[in-house]
């Protein structure tokens, strides 16, 4: 039987605590071999982005653009 969050505590961390534990699992699992979680589709999306990407480097839009703009919309 699987580990419940109570028996072993994590319901009694904080909120942030929580969060920086369930990076840190997530980071262990994507260092596993096969510890990937994308389904078929979605790794021939990613090809297909980087593709084109590499094919147009010049027509991207940098992160810090594009968090801005997300940010800016999302306050309102």
């Amino acid at each position: 039987m699987a580990v419940t969050m109570k028996e072993l505590g994590i319901d009694r961390l904080s909120v942030e605590d929580r969060l920086a534990l369930m990076h840190e699992i997530w980071d262990s699992l994507a260092a596993e071999p096969g510890g990937t979680f994308l389904s078929e589709s979605q790794r021939q999306e990613l090809d297909r982005r980087f593709a084109e990407y590499q094919a147009n480097p010049g027509v991207v839009i940098p992160w810090e653009q594009v968090k801005a703009e997300a940010l800016k919309r999302w306050q309102k």
